[in-house]
């Protein structure tokens, strides 16, 4: 099996740039907020911190693609980074501090298709961020030698579950309100936390399920390789593995047909 520590590195140097990034307009009074075509905010800071990155990748690893929530797709090739350079904006701009830089490294597979091989997700306005490697295991900590492993829970039962969402508006959206509110209702626990928090819970074991009804593959992919290296699961709503279907189950693994059952109709 390839070996992605190095990748793993560098991505850790890239979160570590965006982070100083972020952190000094966070908060920022003169902080310039613009909307995106679709109605989403965009800061200045979501833009410079895909730009450095972008940058550190062009020297680092001119021959690997890129796509960034900011800046699209740029190359192509059997390596491509995924990027979102702030991943819950509109908390950032409201100065609320649950908000991540997600780096992700996708591979094409032997047989063509894609596979997500490191992910790193940094919140530093919480101190804390998260990464996993292909075959390594996921990890929370300070940095690569002061560190932490994760585990998926071991919950078996949709009664003794948490359950984590973002909103309900997308569900209904999309005719899956139903089933979601079934769920809720069946569930121990339930918490609307968003964006990338949910899923690094269920990687550390204190959320057992979450779901999001409409996602963007920036939005997935380094969370998808955390969930999976912690000995949970990360597929579509639909039960396909991986961020790749616009929608995201991730679970301990335990309770993901359960989940699906309830949010994989439409």
């Amino acid at each position: 099996m390839p070996d992605f520590n190095d990748d793993l590195r560098l991505a850790h140097v890239l979160a570590d740039a965006a982070d100083a990034a972020t952190m000094a307009r966070f908060k920022a009074l003169d902080l310039k907020v613009e909307t995106k075509p679709d109605l989403t905010p965009v800061s200045e800071a979501d833009k410079e911190a895909e730009e450095l990155i972008r940058g550190q990748l062009g020297r680092a690893r001119p021959r690997d693609a890129v796509l960034g929530e900011e800046y699209g797709s740029h190359g192509s090739g059997p390596r491509r980074w995924i990027v979102d350079p702030i991943d819950g904006t509109k908390n950032y701009v409201r100065g609320v501090p649950v908000w991540a830089t997600l780096i992700a490294l996708v591979v094409q597979g032997e047989h063509g298709a894609d596979e997500g091989v490191v992910g790193v997700v940094s919140a530093p306005a919480l101190g804390r961020r998260w990464w996993a490697a292909k075959g390594t295991g996921a990890y929370t900590g300070r940095s690569l030698s002061s560190a932490t492993r994760l585990h998926a829970s071991r919950v078996s039962r949709l009664e003794d579950a948490s359950f984590a969402y973002s909103s309900l508006s997308g569900w209904e959206e999309q005719g899956r309100l139903d089933g979601f509110l079934h769920l809720t209702r069946n569930c121990w626990r339930t918490r609307g936390y968003g964006d990338f928090w949910p899923y690094m819970m269920v990687a550390e074991g204190s959320v057992d399920i979450c779901a999001e009804p409409e996602l963007s593959l920036w939005d997935m992919a380094a969370n998808d390789v955390i969930v999976r290296e912690a000995g949970g699961r990360f597929t579509s709503l639909d039960g396909v593995p991986g961020p790749f279907g616009g929608n995201a189950a991730a679970s301990n693994g335990l309770l993901h047909e359960e989940l699906l059952g309830y949010l994989g109709g439409s």
